[in-house]
């Protein structure tokens, strides 16, 4: 550990996840850095210039290499990552990371492997949780055994790209059958997102479930907590199912009785943790303490009902600290 305040990371600093870590560890005794992909991230000018760093994409191979030598010169103590191309790949590089000691906020490879492939998520979690009704596109598919409408979606990525409600015969008779595409049992109820903080020894702690309000790009711009014992007990069980050991968001849609059922799990930081964090479980405080040797209560944590709404904040800085920037990524304007 560095001689003054410990040394924290943050990648996709452009990303709301990361900006939201970025604020919560505001005041907090550590030095924070912030890392991205692109100079114009927005998380990069939240710290000063001599903490930005620019990084390879999280699929191009030499991504964990290049951030393990920004944590050596930099002698950062914990890296939180947040986008889902690099959980993954620093997940199977921890040991490397440990040995420079760097302690990373990340789930196990094996916990990734399986949240990172809606069909392995719903062939682990179907015998023990509610999970929609759910096949691959390929040889074996029958389009014609499915009741429409139905959701069509990627077997890999999160969020909302690439999914898709069908509701004639033809277009689910005319899907690519190369078993990269999912076709699940449409699920017509609410849906909640449900933070989830788990110890390193995979005892949850803290169950936040949130509804989203009103989504504008995939982000929720408004949203509100709530208690649900049901909705605590369903995260519960899927973090168990999952052996999930950091934070993670649940994705759950009501079927046609109420009942919550598994859409996905994102197992990083979600964008819409500042509200978790207002309601009163500030988990990236927690979770980043927990890897400086800080242990975490038993729990149950409470948190308040309250509700939030997002907007723009803009912030100044001279063009050198963009120009700077745009150098270290190859964009610098002719």
């Amino acid at each position: 550990m560095s001689a003054d305040h410990p040394r924290v990371l943050v990648t996709g600093a452009g990303g709301p996840s990361a900006v939201s870590i970025l604020l919560a560890m505001a005041g907090a005794p550590v030095t924070m850095l912030a890392a991205d992909i692109d100079p114009y991230g927005a998380g990069l000018y939240l710290v000063p210039p001599e903490r930005r760093s620019i990084l390879p994409r999280g699929e191009d191979p030499s991504f964990s290499g290049a951030l393990l030598e920004i944590c050596r010169r930099e002698h950062v103590d914990v890296v939180v990552p947040t986008v889902d191309t690099e959980l993954l790949p620093l997940a199977m590089d921890r040991e490397r990371y440990a040995e420079s000691g760097v302690t990373l906020v990340v789930a196990s490879e094996q916990t990734l492997r399986v949240c990172l492939d809606k069909w392995l998520l719903a062939e682990r979690c179907r015998s023990d949780i509610r999970v929609p009704t759910t096949a691959v596109v390929d040889d074996a598919f029958d389009a014609g055994a499915w009741a429409l409408p139905v959701i069509v979606k990627p077997r890999s990525g999160s969020g909302s790209r690439g999914i898709h409600l069908l509701e004639r015969r033809e277009q689910l008779e005319a899907l690519e059958r190369d078993g990269t595409l999912l076709v699940q049992e449409h699920l017509p109820g609410a849906e909640h997102s449900l933070d989830v903080l788990a110890r390193a020894d995979g005892h949850v702690v803290a169950v936040v479930p949130r509804a989203r309000l009103k989504v504008d790009s995939g982000i929720a711009v408004t949203g509100r907590t709530l208690h649900d014992d049901r909705l605590d007990t369903f995260a519960r069980a899927t973090a168990r199912l999952i052996g999930l050991t950091t934070v993670a968001n649940v994705q759950v849609k009501e079927d046609v009785t109420g009942q919550p059922a598994l859409l996905e799990v994102n197992a990083r930081f979600p964008g819409t943790m500042p509200l978790t964090v207002g309601s009163g479980v500030d988990m990236p405080r927690l979770a980043i303490g927990e890897a400086l040797g800080t242990a975490i209560p038993d729990g149950p944590l409470p948190f308040r009902d309250i509700a939030m709404v997002r907007f723009f904040q803009e912030r100044f800085f001279g063009v050198q600290e963009l120009t700077d920037l745009q150098r270290d990524a190859g964009r610098v304007p002719s």
